[in-house]
């Protein structure tokens, strides 16, 4: 960061900061109403049910689906499983093997209800003591073997066969990669349920399952120690099993995932009470778990102009903060989004650029920054894409960027091979170290051009912000105000699974993190979170 930070009206900050705050309240009130079919896998999940039936249904599906067919999951799948292993003397997971073969949860006779709730108990004590220790363990390698600086060097793998990722990822690390992150199979987030097993064909990606998620971890644990450093590992817990794949990656100490609160509505068309309640109990457990979220707002500047709209991107960061914080995370896990997106062949491009990163590095200063690489204008001229992404990596180092997703010269021709991967962390390495100090030699001029712009993005900030704080952020996404997308507030993929909570729901698991985690519940009562 420079020696000389711009000067940001602070009033300005706080007021986005307060309006923020009161968009997410607004939301969480829904939020606090519902549940979903995917919260409730996410239990049975945590519950230790895993595999499949004879047709290739996830267990935690089989039992959830009953449940809601019968209409009672408004009481949340841990009741049932509770009561069901309390008059069966079953496991969890012995339940849903039998549910499988045809045992109906709801026919089951009511227990004696603290035996139930012990049972409860133990379950989720068993669970979050699984998450605890990878965390722990994760500290520990951490502090064994430290991590790389920042910015880390992040890379994508994106085979499709998880085998042939793990010696991508290995090969990555080796050259100087510090983070790996497995690119996700061509529309999984609308698949409403999770593969089982690993997996060796994806589209564009590979599958996210717990079994590849340990395959991947186990093989970064070993070139971990090979290079030294703590290599992080990263998915995308997105679509419609957000939450079941945030406790997969808490159970295979996963280091980051991806975890946007719009992304969802706008790139994929969920259904918005779908897409915010399955975001709230996702980050609690990504917070609970030590996970850092990345955020999505990149995607913005791919269908809108990244300099008319730079100021939509600030105001989700400011949006995702302030509903991360709701579900417990603390700053050192928000890893908000932004991207190097401009036209290239704009005049003084780059200086706007610095403006934008620099804004947003100063307005959270605790926060893992996400940078994102060209991708827009990158038109298949290797030689240029590899200028434009020297140029990206300048601007990452100078305004202190912590999370750097490298960009590859073949951007917008193929996935990249090896020798892509290998150009584009030289190029990193080699800009990164030779203007490491840079920002230290240099300040702003108070009249400038980047001091000007950033003035000028943090007054559009407020004014949008206060724009959304009256319409609602449904009825904004609704209109259009994020990536020029637009999506009904009723409509969307998945509406099907949400379920208004009954008088006696339960989950365990939310009301442990939330004690854990210290968060207050009740905005949709006006009392604050």
């Amino acid at each position: 960061m420079s020696n000389q930070l711009l000067a940001l009206d602070e009033e300005k900050v706080r007021k986005a900061r307060h309006l923020a705050r009161s968009i997410a309240q607004g939301v969480q009130a829904d939020i606090e109403l519902n549940t979903t079919v995917s919260v409730e896998r996410t239990v049975a999940r945590l519950y230790g049910i895993d595999g499949a039936n004879h047709a290739g249904v996830p267990l935690a599906n089989v039992v959830v689906d009953q449940v809601n067919g019968a209409g009672c999951l408004d009481r949340g799948i841990s009741y049932w499983i509770a009561n069901a292993a309390v008059a069966l003397d079953r496991t969890p997971q012995q339940i849903a093997e039998e549910c499988a073969r045809g045992l109906r949860l709801t026919d089951l006779e009511t227990q004696e209800p603290n035996r139930v709730a012990q049972a409860e108990e133990d379950y989720t004590n068993q669970a979050l003591a699984a998450i605890s220790r990878q965390r722990q363990r994760r500290e520990a390698l951490k502090e064994k073997l430290g991590l790389g600086r920042e910015p880390l060097k992040y890379v994508i793998v994106a085979s499709g066969n998880i085998f042939a990722d793990v010696e991508q990822a290995k090969s990555a690390a080796r050259q100087g990669a510090d983070i790996i992150a497995v690119i996700r199979t061509t529309a999984q987030s609308l698949l409403d349920y999770v593969p089982y097993g690993t997996t060796t064909e994806g589209f564009g990606g590979t599958y996210a399952t717990q079994a590849n998620f340990k395959v991947m971890r186990e093989a970064l644990d070993e070139v971990s120690e090979e290079v030294g450093r703590y290599i992080q590992l990263v998915n995308y817990c997105s679509g419609l099993c957000m939450p079941e794949i945030a406790a997969m990656g808490a159970l295979e100490r996963l280091d980051m995932m991806l975890n946007d609160a719009m992304y969802g509505i706008l790139f994929r068309d969920i259904n918005m009470d779908r897409t915010f309640a399955d975001q709230y109990f996702s980050r609690m457990i990504n917070a609970y778990a030590g996970i850092i979220i990345n955020t999505g707002e990149d995607n913005y500047l791919t269908t809108a102009d990244a300099f008319e709209h730079a100021h939509t991107v600030l105001a989700s960061n400011f949006i995702n903060e302030q509903m991360g914080l709701a579900a417990g995370l603390q700053n050192w896990q928000l890893g908000l989004g932004h991207a190097f997106e401009l036209d290239p062949k704009m005049k003084n491009g780059f200086l706007y650029e610095l403006a934008t990163a620099q804004t947003i590095r100063q307005i959270f200063p605790e926060a893992p920054l996400k940078y994102m690489p060209p991708t827009k204008y990158m038109t298949g001229d290797i030689f240029m894409g590899h200028v434009q992404n020297a140029m990206f990596n300048l601007a990452s180092v100078m305004t202190g960027q912590s999370i750097h997703l490298l960009g590859m010269l073949t951007e917008a021709i193929h996935t990249p091979h090896l020798s892509d991967r290998i150009l584009s962390i030289e190029n990193a390495q080699y800009v990164m170290e030779n203007a490491r100090d840079l920002a230290q030699e240099i300040s702003f001029r108070p009249d400038g051009i980047i001091q000007q712009r950033s003035a000028a993005i943090l007054s559009q900030v407020v004014d949008f912000l206060t724009e959304i704080e009256a319409k609602g952020l449904k009825r904004a996404i609704s209109q259009g105000y994020f990536a020029d997308i637009k999506r009904p507030e009723a409509g969307g993929k998945g509406g099907e699974g949400v379920i208004r909570k009954g008088i006696d729901y339960s989950n365990p698991f939310m009301n442990r993190m939330q004690q854990e985690l210290g968060i207050k519940t009740g905005a949709g009562k006006g009392r604050p979170f």
